[in-house]
Parts: structure tokens; sequence; C-alpha cells
């Protein structure tokens, strides 16, 4: 349940990092860099991004002290390698305007494609790096990629993997890969809270408009979760919020609103395999604090019926955990990846051909506000819309996509090892692939 972190629920576009000052000033748009032999410190150190990118510099020899205070090594080296997995190795900078000064735009190209951003140097700090974001990174088609050698390799991934990319409409798949098979879903079990307020929507049961009182509380990711109580907040926001930065007050909010029997409603209209699996219909706090919970509590729920656990839910709420121990939780790797929320591709492809016919319209532009791929993608299709969610062990990418001709596609990639973590760079890698690829 994260986005790159341990304490949230869902995969948004790969990761960025940057000091707290950073990103306050556009740098200026790019232009190819000029071969001369001798370096500006500008260029010297943009140089360096690459090395450090690749694992070969001395973090503390390229960037400031307060630069690695809010971004430490750690973090740099787990940034890196979701780069890395996703386009393979830092090549080169291909573009850098200006060449001299402090603060620069920067197009770094890689194996599989570039990223695009900005860094500035601070010349009081022996031009080391005090700044440094990247905004876009853009794969690019593979020569040799195809749907076989695709399968091949997600399905030599560690654990268990479940994938398909096709139309809705019942056509032949490009990819399919244990596509009845449940998994866990992270964060992309969002997708069935939206589409039961999408359709009561609709239906004039419910208005975007309509306001709630903010008296849910959970763990990031998001940002409610430091509101005050009470706040107004209107069912769009909190749509959009679930789904774009994968809020999880948000989500606990329209939950419930709405009511755990309204969404496993929404579910089994929407033709879901196993609906009961999901019963009792968890909160994101109840996930958190559970999975946080003893061995005795974890195993105790694991054997109930559906009744004892609704019960053993209810315990919960009077608990109160703090953010450090449930971080705890996750800290050694997968976690109970049996306690969560899960559905297969064949799940997910009914749920949204669903959605197509009873969701408001609305639904689809708050899918769109975030569709975590790049430009190329985006060109390619009529409309992208995007949910994904993970925590450790667990990872689920899905697009809906819209082609020129107006025919309705989906692409999804689930990963659940309970041996591991698992790399969502490689897994967001493979599926911008699988997007880039002709249909």
């Amino acid at each position: 349940m994260r986005r790159h972190g341990l304490t949230v629920l869902a995969l948004a576009t790969a990761s960025l990092w940057l000091t707290p000052a950073a990103a306050q000033q556009p740098a200026p748009a790019a232009a190819p860099v000029a071969t001369t032999a001798e370096r500006t410190p500008l260029e010297a150190r943009a140089d360096e991004v690459v090395a450090a990118i690749n694992g070969k510099a001395d973090p503390a020899q390229v960037f400031t002290p307060g630069f690695l205070k809010a971004v430490p090594p750690a973090q740099l080296a787990a940034v890196s390698a979701s780069f890395t997995a996703q386009l393979g190795a830092a090549v080169a900078v291909e573009t850098l305007t200006p060449r001299d000064g402090t603060r620069a735009a920067l197009v770094i190209r890689f194996e599989r494609g570039t990223a695009t951003g900005g860094l500035a140097i601070d010349p009081e700090q022996d031009n080391r790096i005090n700044e440094l974001l990247f905004t876009k990174l853009e794969p690019a088609p593979q020569a040799g990629d195809s749907p076989a050698a695709i399968t091949a390799e997600l399905s030599a991934l560690p654990g268990t993997v479940n994938a398909w990319f096709g139309p809705l409409d019942g056509g032949a798949a490009v990819v399919s890969i244990n596509a009845d098979k449940p998994l866990a879903l992270g964060s992309s079990f969002k997708l069935y809270v939206l589409a039961a307020l999408a359709e009561d929507v609709k239906a004039g049961r419910r208005k975007w408009s309509d306001v709630v009182p903010l008296d849910q509380k959970s763990f990031p990711s998001g940002q409610l979760q430091t509101w005050p109580k009470g706040a107004p907040v209107t069912l769009h926001t909190l749509a959009s919020l679930m789904i774009s930065i994968s809020d999880n007050t948000a989500t606990d909010q329209l939950i419930a609103t709405l009511g755990k029997a309204r969404i496993l409603k929404a579910m089994k209209d929407s033709g879901h395999s196993d609906p009961a699996r999901n019963d009792p219909f968890l909160t994101t706090r109840e996930l958190f604090v559970l999975k946080a919970s003893d061995n005795q509590r974890i195993a105790a729920y694991r054997k109930s019926d559906t009744e004892r656990r609704a019960a053993i839910l209810k315990e919960l709420a009077s608990e109160n955990r703090t953010l450090d121990e449930v971080n705890a939780a996750f800290a050694n790797g997968p976690k109970a990846l049996d306690l969560e929320w899960f559905a297969s591709p064949a799940d997910l492809a009914k749920l949204l051909a669903h959605m197509r016919r009873t969701a408001d319209p609305r639904a689809f532009e708050i899918l769109a506000i975030q569709p975590t791929t790049s430009d190329t993608v985006l060109k390619n299709w009529r409309y992208v819309g995007y949910k994904g969610g993970s925590e450790p062990g667990v990872i689920n990418l899905t697009w809906l996509l819209t082609d020129k001709g107006g025919r309705d596609w989906m692409l999804t990639l689930g990963w659940n090892n309970e041996a591991a973590v698992v790399d969502d760079g490689k897994a967001l890698g493979i599926a911008q692939r699988l997007l880039l690829m002709p249909r």
C-alpha cells in the first residue's frame, strides 16, 4: 500500500527526488549539450548525476549536505534502482541548458529511454548539487520486443504474476498470464470504491458536489490525514485524491460514506469471480492496523468467518496506532499478503467494462488525472486512465485505454511474492514496454 515508500497504497509515476527548495523556479527549455574540452561546473555535475544513478559515484562528493539530509543516500539508491529497472543504465547527459551558471534543464539518456528534469548547484559548496528533480521518464520502444518475449519475462519473475492486455470487447489478448487468478491488489482496490460512487452519481442517488464532513483518519499516502476533523469535503475531491495520489484517508471517508455493503454490491454486480474473499471489505486503516497486530490476532482473523472477522475489525477501530508502529509492521518485507483485497485480470476487465456502462463519465476524468505513463504512450491513445497499488511483496498496475478508433482496452499487471519485496520499477518498465508495443 504505497507509492514508492512503505506507508502508501498506490504506485504513481516513477519516483522523483528533490530538495525542499527544488522546482520552485522553472528551468529553461533544453538544447543540445555542446562538446567542449573544458567542462563547466554545471556540466561536470550533470555528468556526475549519470554516475550517481548507476551507483558509481559517492553521493557525499556529488550532493550538498543539505540535499542528503532531505534525501538520504539510501533513498537516492532506491530511486536510481527504480529508474534503471525501467530504462536500463544511465548512458549520458543528452541535453543541458544552459551549460553554464547554477541552474539548468536536464535530459539524461538511458539504454531504453530518457529522463527529463532539472538541477542546480551551489558555488559556495564546491558546486555540489543542491537541487535535482526529474519530472518525466520516457521509455523508448525496444527492438525485438514482442508479446512472447514479455510473457516469458513476466513468467520468470519470482513469486506469482498475472497479466492481461487486450480489448475489453472480447477481442484477442495481446498478453494473457493467469488471467483468472486473483492476486492482492494494493491500492488498485480503490477502483471498486470509485465504481460504486460513480454509479450512485449516474443513478441520481448522489452528486459529485455533495459535501461530507471529514471524520475518518488513516495513514499515508495522501494528505487528508493532516486535515482538521470535520473539514467539509466534496465527494469529487475525495474521489480525485483517492485515485490521483492514492489518499488513504479520502478512501476511508468514501467507504464510510457509501458503506461497505454498497461497495461489495458493486463488486458483485461487476461480475467479480469471488467477492466473498473481500468480505468484510477492508478500509485502509483496518488493513494497516490488522497487519501491525500480533501474530495471534492475525491468525485468529485468518481462521474466522465473515461475521467474526467483522467483529475483529470493530475491535481494531478503538486501537491507537502510530505511523512508526505501522511502518515497523512492513519493515521486514512482505507481511500477511492473504490479508488484502483481491481480484484477477478477468475481474478487473469486467469491472472496467461495467463502469463504462454504469458510471458517471466524470469518473473517467478522475482516472485520467494521473495516467502514469509517457508522453509517447499518451499520444498513441485517445484516453488513458490509471490506478495502481503496492505494498511490500505486492504490486498491481491497471490502465483503462481507448484507442484512436474508440475501442476500450485494458492493461493490468499483478505481481505477488510472499518471500521478498517485488521490484516496482521492473514491473512498471515492463508495463510501459507493453503500452509502447504496436497493436
